[in-house]
């Protein structure tokens, strides 16, 4: 009544190495970085270089959707126009892609 039962204590078994631990950690940052990281920078790196190679003549698309042909280039801004006699002024940062030349007049 006042003795507890007692139990047969299990084997002691021995603890996984800190490599089994971490491995499967390690494996998923490895992929991680293969699948998502590295191909954001590699997408980056094309559009930092479109955008630097950006002149006048070459038609582009805003992030705002706006299609027009660049008629002034600055290192910070594009004047763009978007229809006969309307230009906008946006920054480089804002073109979203380059079509090829007569994308537009096809459109219109």
């Amino acid at each position: 009544m006042f003795i507890s039962t007692a139990y047969a204590a299990a084997p002691a078994q021995a603890e996984p190495s800190l490599l089994m631990q971490l491995g499967p950690m390690i494996v998923i940052v490895v992929l991680f970085y293969f699948m998502m990281i590295r191909p954001q920078q590699t997408r980056m790196k094309q559009h930092k270089a479109m955008l630097d190679a950006l002149a006048k003549g070459d038609e582009v698309v805003t992030n705002g959707g706006e299609l027009g042909r660049v008629v002034k280039a600055s290192e910070q801004y594009l004047t763009i126009e978007v229809a006969d006699g309307v230009e906008i002024l946006v920054q480089r940062g804002a073109i979203a892609t380059k079509l090829e030349k007569g994308t537009i007049k096809a459109n219109r």
